[in-house]
């Protein structure tokens, strides 16, 4: 089981459909958005249970509940042929984001929510060496990750050369790169992200057709993981021409 926190977050998961087992609410807690996802949770038969805040604190420790956790069955992880085939099935050209060793939870959840709102079609995620969708990454994600299909593969550079043998042309973020303003990104892509601190492996670098930096003006010649991804994907809408093309 997995607890959502947060009162964005779980309204989220209520819209979504996801399967909700209890709904926890800190007691005389009635305000807000708060009173709109009690009504929402009791509308779609789901319990609803008042307790003290303190049961809120011990089961959120790492995140702000805001006085609300839904209690939700197992993130669900789509499979690779089950996501390429969603994304073939979209009138954008097929987009995918896939994590090489992304280790904090804030940053997966920041990713997703990015590539949710961006009209990305998945992210993925391996098995080891990486976040997986806990209660952190939910939270980070505002509920995207409720939704948004995540698929979990236990060998990253196998999936590339799978990607690759689809059409897909894979491209990771590297400050050694040219800039993204000069690369042709309109096509199937597949945007390879490394984790923070180290960046892309030397196998999965070595598997991408290319790489693609960020210009940078600053002093600061580095991003977070997540922002980079943002502005990344950021660029691939802009050359493909979002207001003429449905992403969904």
């Amino acid at each position: 089981m997995v607890d959502v926190a947060g009162r964005q977050p779980v309204l989220e998961a209520l819209r979504s459909g996801q399967e909700i087992n209890k709904l926890l609410v800190a007691k005389g807690q009635r305000q807000g958005s708060l009173r709109e996802i009690v009504a929402l949770a009791r509308q779609k038969g789901i319990v609803v249970q008042e307790v003290d805040r303190s049961v809120l604190d011990r089961l959120s420790s790492s995140v702000n509940h805001q006085g609300v956790i839904a209690q939700i069955a197992e993130v669900r992880y789509w499979e690779l042929d089950e996501l390429l085939a969603h994304a073939r099935a979209s009138q954008w050209p097929p987009l995918l984001i896939l994590l090489d060793g992304i280790q904090d939870p804030h940053n997966l959840g920041a990713i997703i929510r990015s590539a949710e709102a961006l009209g990305a079609h998945g992210v993925i995620i391996p098995k080891r060496r990486g976040a997986a969708v806990t209660e952190a990454a939910m939270k980070a994600s505002a509920g995207a990750a409720n939704f948004f299909p995540v698929c979990r593969v236990t060998n990253l550079a196998a999936t590339i050369d799978t990607l690759k043998e689809e059409g897909f042309w894979v491209f990771g973020a590297d400050a050694a790169g040219e800039p993204c303003f000069q690369q042709d990104l309109r096509g199937p892509a597949a945007l390879v992200i490394g984790s923070e601190g180290f960046g892309l492996s030397r196998l999965v670098r070595e598997k991408c057709d290319f790489l693609s930096s960020i210009p940078m003006r600053g002093r600061i010649n580095s991003l977070n993981a997540s922002v980079a991804a943002s502005l990344l994907m950021l660029e691939v809408v802009r050359q493909r021409d979002w207001a003429n093309l449905d992403p969904r």
